[in-house]
Parts: structure tokens; C-alpha cells; sequence
């Protein structure tokens, strides 16, 4: 099976590798790639995200034709996709983050800045937080609701059908940090930076 890391040149994703290297087994190739053809060709996609939602759809639509290639891959073939971060926000109609920028569009909903209630929250929120899981969703196989996971962020994804959620966290409001449509998935936490349950995810979306 050949998994394929979408790398588009969103910031250093030397974590996301490790992370599904390390999970992987030996009938699992991962391969790190913008290659149109390599990313055509693969049986998943990872799409990671760092930074601000706007550069990340810029950096996408810097590589001619990768756009409609990721559109081929999860809306036509329907070959699972996994995004993290800004890689699930990415998903989205529309993001607010600069200033208004038009999103993939797979999943109908916006993004959004937290609403950190004048300070009393701190933004970005960073660190370690609970997951209410809300779905039983083939990600979350064997973790238990109330784990704990890595979160750096300061915008929310805000979906239109509450369906696809598979799970919230509480940091000011309740914030969407799992998604599941189909063969859609994303997380807003970082499962690569998640420790043990973390990498039990990715071994989870690696055995789909």
C-alpha cells in the first residue's frame, strides 16, 4: 500500500514523516511528494498544514494542478484522505484567517477565530487537551473519549452539518477537532505530536 504525505511546502512537516514511518509496516510505503503522478497513484493521502489557512491554500495553488489532482483523489475516486491542522480546516468553503480566502471546499462550513471571550482565553491555544468523542468513527478505534491530545491553533472549523463531527474539544466553546465524512478525515489536534494515542490514530487511519 502506498501512502503519500502531500508535501506542498506548508512548513516543517518532519514530525508528520516520523510519525507514520514509525507506524508503518513492512507492506506500507510512505512517500513524501508533491508529484502530481505520485499523489495519483497513491492508495492515501496525508495532508498536513502549518501556518495560517490563507498561506497553506496559496502554497497549494502554487503547484499547478495539485488542487485538481487532491479534487480527483477524495471527491472523484474517493480514496481516503487524512488532514491535519490546517490540513482539516483546509476542507472548508471558506477561511477567515488574514483575510477572507476560498477553501477546498469538500466539507461545507467555515473557519473561523476562536472566540477566546476578550481575553480570557489564551490564543493560540497550545498544549494538551481532552477529546469528547462524539461519533464512532474508524479513527478513534481503541481510544478511549477523554484522552488527551496536542493542539496548537487559534481558528475553528465550523462546519454547516453537524453530522460529519466525530469529536469536540472544550477550550472557551466547544471546538470541532475530529472530522469524519466518508472518506474524509481530519483532526484539528495533532496526532503526530499526540504521544501513544496519537500514532494508535494513524496506525488506525493506515489499516482502513
Amino acid at each position: 500500500m502506498n501512502v503519500t504525505i502531500v508535501d506542498y511546502n506548508s512548513g516543517n512537516i518532519s514530525s508528520v514523516i516520523n510519525s507514520f514511518k514509525e507506524v508503518a509496516q513492512d507492506n506500507v510505503n510512505i512517500e513524501v511528494t508533491s508529484d502530481l503522478n505520485k499523489i495519483k497513484l497513491g492508495d492515501k493521502l496525508v495532508l498536513p498544514g502549518q501556518g495560517s489557512f490563507k498561506s497553506c491554500i496559496e502554497a497549494l495553488k502554487n503547484i499547478d494542478g495539485l488542487t485538481d489532482t487532491l479534487n480527483e483523489f477524495v471527491l472523484t475516486n474517493k480514496k481516503p484522505l487524512f488532514g491535519i491542522c490546517v490540513g482539516l480546516q483546509m476542507f472548508a468553503d471558506i477561511g477567515y484567517e488574514e483575510t477572507e480566502t476560498k477553501g477546498l471546499g469538500w466539507i461545507s462550513g467555515k473557519v473561523s477565530k476562536i472566540d477566546n471571550q476578550n481575553g480570557k482565553y489564551k490564543l493560540p491555544h497550545i498544549g494538551w487537551n481532552q477529546i469528547n468523542i462524539v461519533k464512532d468513527s474508524k479513527i478513534f478505534k481503541e481510544i478511549k473519549n477523554n484522552s488527551h491530545m496536542y493542539f496548537v491553533h487559534s481558528y475553528e472549523f465550523i462546519p454547516k452539518d453537524k453530522n460529519v463531527i466525530s469529536a469536540t474539544t472544550d477550550y472557551s466553546s466547544n471546538i470541532v477537532c475530529s472530522i469524519e465524512k466518508e472518506n474524509i478525515f481530519g483532526t484539528q489536534f495533532h496526532p503526530e505530536k499526540s504521544d501513544k494515542l496519537g500514532l494508535q490514530i494513524i496506525k488506525n487511519f493506515l489499516n482502513l
